[in-house]
């Protein structure tokens, strides 16, 4: 099985006073605004590092659900946060790492399935994988 998905980006201007938007094949995100002040500042619109964070919290969500099913739990709610790290370096700017934060209530699980399952959500992530910034993670399961 293949799937693919598309988004698109356009840009007008330079690095600094140029605009942007971005959208999804799906229509979830139209012509949404990005730039230099959305990037480095808090002006209202996207980015491509939110973008990254959005993507990989829900494939995390995702995968350890999978785990939890593969060993026979159901998770009653999972809620993700990544936090993603954009730093200036010698090369230029580069995402050094991601912090995966989740909670999860899952009836019938110990501590240690969880984990378990948690680290190999984490490693087996299709957008973990893609990334090769350090990527951490806090897992938290609720009673």
């Amino acid at each position: 099985m293949k799937f693919k998905r598309t988004a698109s980006a356009a840009w007008a201007g330079g690095l600094k006073d140029g605009t942007g938007s971005i959208s999804t094949e799906s229509g979830v995100l139209s012509n949404s605004r990005y730039g230099y002040p959305t990037r480095f500042n808090d002006a209202p619109g996207t980015n491509p590092e939110e973008l990254i964070a959005a993507a990989h919290a829900g494939c995390f969500s995702m995968a350890l659900a999978a785990q939890l099913d593969e060993a026979g739990l159901k998770a009653a709610s999972i809620r993700t946060s990544a936090t993603v790290t954009l730093e200036k370096e010698a090369q230029g700017f580069s995402i050094t790492a991601v912090h995966l934060e989740t909670v999860a209530r899952v009836p019938g699980a110990t501590r240690s399935d969880f984990e378990d399952a948690a680290d190999r959500a984490k490693s087996g992530c299709p957008v973990s994988k893609l990334l090769r910034a350090h990527i951490t993670l806090s897992a938290k399961l609720e009673t």
